[in-house]
């Protein structure tokens, strides 16, 4: 029988900002190893993808690493793909953008490795029909998707071992369907089932299988070393593999080589799709639960089964749609390539764009995401080097526009300096605060918001212990990462994910983070109450639709926001600082105290007059990374609360100001800053 054709790929990534050591220990602890020992066992040729932030940094360290797939691909033992230069997710980009990341990435590989790459590696395979027009205009000939895309078409498993050509606007491109079962089955299970199913596949006739995964699964991912090195599962594979290519049972492959050697399976038409695990996370919280329980009545066996295939979840679009943090950022990256594009694209700032075009800190599912500060700060920090380049010498200027695509307009105030976001609608918080000589923006902080993973609200309201026992030492529910114990195998990433609940009291925000939202609190309301956001204010702007009318003068623009009898006057000058004046009349008991929240993400100086009391509190997240439930810190809350009798003459009179000016002092005495 002719030998099952086998393409074994691997995608290696680390996001734009990681940390400097996690890109050196995989590339010491995890790339090299595998890579050198699948070379001396001639496990070979192997597909491989070098995400652009992992290639610059291993090609500005002079690693071992590039040397040798270097080698590798001058032997033809190696076909590099290209994506995205900087591991976009293309389907988010504007579409001249996602032609000139593939353009780039194609530079980067012929300038490292002399070669011209006709593949590529769909980021987090998200797949969208007009993608196949972009490719091709990329010179992209070949991508590779999950056999999950095409199962949810009504294609059937026996009909996706081989490729099928798609289009859109009459450009064509391939598409090579990942085997789910392959991707579970290494190195997760014991090597001897995968030859088995190697085996059955090829007594079956069938001419190809393609197996394509994240190369740190293979000693990067939790207990994965050990379970890969220590227990000998790279060895059984490397052994198994020679055998079975020995007696004639498989022939590794490229998809280059694959695409003159295997007949066409036809024309197919894809709906927007990614892998199984993501669109469960695209999903809101509640919507999330529904669905896994859906999926265990349903039991492993039927949703393995034909029909499995018609559970779905949400898209990645939705992402945006879940966490508003990621929707700004988005948003204005949108705004800045549309600027840059105006403006004859400065190298600087488009590259800077691109870079923020990275996928990692835009959405979270079993890895950190978005809740990692690190990655969202970075996005923030390349989407200021690029504003700033762009908008050099520029005066002071307001924009009225919807700019976060929700269909109520925000004022844009920007200059030379700096670049805010004010959103009306949404209490007249101020969402975006970016300085650009600092290149951070100093709104970039996370609302503590419910995850699927968390507890229903009723088992944990006032479950202090629980808390101090499990979220705060990272604690993961009882038997939560005994996913594969007991069985041959080690626990994939998502078997871990499927056993986690965080527990304890978690706080929980009523509103998205801002700065400047305001509310009257209680008399009596202690701060620790105040902090966990359990509590019920007498009255509430935070949420409140403002009117706003927009006044200049000089240098200076003033932004006049007014709901519910309160006025709100924010005063912009060129550098950025910011003046916040309220004129109120009261409504309230005169111990009562009228707060203003400002959610910052990084050390601001913060000036109130008149004279007014502080509340300031870590922000911190329980959410889930591949280490399992962790507490991470966004920033810091501060409120300024004002005893509303003994400032009643100044709220009537709006002699009720605060000055925020970003730099290096503390957020106040108590900050931690």
């Amino acid at each position: 029988m002719t030998a099952l054709r086998f393409i074994f790929g691997l995608h290696v990534h680390q996001p734009v900002g990681n940390f400097d050591h996690v890109f050196e220990e995989h590339a010491r602890e995890v790339y090299l190893p595998l890579l050198t020992r699948l070379a001396e066992r001639e496990c070979l040729p192997l597909v491989l993808h070098i995400s652009g932030p992992l290639l610059e940094w291993l090609d500005a360290h002079g690693d071992r690493y590039l040397d040798l797939v270097g080698r590798l691909v001058a032997d033809g033992q190696v076909e590099l793909l290209m994506s995205g230069v900087y591991e976009p997710v293309l389907a988010s980009l504007p579409r001249s953008d996602r032609v000139e990341q593939i353009q780039w990435m194609r530079d980067a590989i012929r300038a490292r490795f002399g070669v011209d790459p006709t593949g590529l590696w769909l980021t987090e395979r998200v797949w969208e029909p007009e993608l196949a027009s972009d490719l091709a205009a990329a010179g992209v000939r070949y991508s590779l998707v999950d056999d999950r895309h095409f199962l949810i078409t009504g294609f059937r498993p026996e009909q996706l071992h081989t490729y099928y050509m798609t289009e859109s606007s009459g450009d064509y491109v391939a598409l090579f369907p990942i085997h789910e079962r392959l991707r579970y089955l290494v190195p997760f299970r014991p090597v001897a089932e995968l030859e088995l199913y190697l085996q059955e596949l090829h007594r079956a006739g069938r001419a190809l299988a393609v197996l394509a995964d994240d190369g740190e699964k293979f000693g990067g991912w939790p207990g994965t070393r050990a379970w890969v090195y220590e227990h000998g599962w790279l060895e059984q594979f490397l052994h198994v593999i020679e055998r079975l290519r020995h007696d004639g049972v498989i022939e590794l492959t490229t998809c280059q080589a694959a695409l003159r050697a295997v007949p066409s399976g036809g024309i197919a038409y894809l709906p927007t799709a990614s892998y199984r695990e993501m669109e469960g996370w695209a999903l809101p919280a509640d919507a999330g639960r529904r669905l896994a329980e859906l999926e265990r009545d349903l039991g492993e066996e039927r949703l393995a089964g034909p029909a499995g295939s018609f559970v779905r979840g949400g898209h990645w679009r939705n992402f945006l749609v879940k966490y508003p943090e990621a929707n700004r950022a988005h948003k204005m990256m949108l705004a800045l390539s549309t600027l840059a594009r105006e403006r004859g694209d400065p190298p600087d700032a488009r590259r800077a764009i691109a870079r923020a075009q990275c996928n990692d800190a835009y959405w979270h599912g079993v890895f950190g995401g978005l809740y990692l500060p690190h990655l969202r700060g970075a996005i923030w920090q390349q989407l200021a080097v690029a504003e700033g380049s762009l908008r050099r010498e520029e005066s002071l200027a307001v924009e009225v526009l919807d700019f976060d695509g929700d269909g109520e307009p925000e004022v844009w105030v920007h200059s030379s300096r700096f670049s805010a976001v004010i959103a009306p609608h949404r209490g007249a918080g101020v969402e975006v605060y970016t300085l650009f000589a600092d290149e951070v923006n100093y709104a970039d902080t996370l609302t503590r918001r419910i995850e699927a993973y968390h507890e229903p609200v009723a088992k944990r309201v006032n479950d202090e212990s629980a808390a101090a026992s499990g979220v705060a030492a990272g604690g993961v529910a009882a038997g939560g990462v005994a996913a594969g114990e007991g069985a041959a195998g080690a626990p994939s990433i998502h078997d871990l994910e499927r056993g986690r609940v965080a527990t304890g009291a978690l706080p929980i925000d009523a509103e998205s983070r801002a700065l400047f939202l305001e509310r009257v609190l209680p008399a009596a309301m202690q701060q620790s109450a105040y902090e966990s956001g359990r509590y019920e204010p007498v009255l509430r702007w935070s949420d409140a639709q403002f009117t706003f009318a927009v006044e200049r003068s000089g240098a200076v623009a003033e932004i006049v926001c007014v709901a519910k009898g309160l006025e709100k006057r924010f005063r912009f000058d060129s550098h950025g600082r910011i003046t916040v004046t309220y004129r109120w009349a009261g409504g309230a008991q005169p111990r009562d105290r009228f707060a203003t929240e400002l959610s910052l993400a990084h050390a601001c100086t913060i000036a109130a007059s008149p004279a007014a009391e502080r509340w300031t509190y870590p922000i911190e997240t329980v959410a889930q990374s591949e280490r399992g439930i962790e507490r991470t810190r966004q920033g810091d809350s501060v409120t300024i609360l004002w005893d509303i009798g003994a400032a009643g003459d100044a709220f009537r009179q709006g002699r009720v100001t605060i000055t925020l000016q970003p730099g290096t002092s503390a957020l106040s005495a108590t900050s931690g800053h």
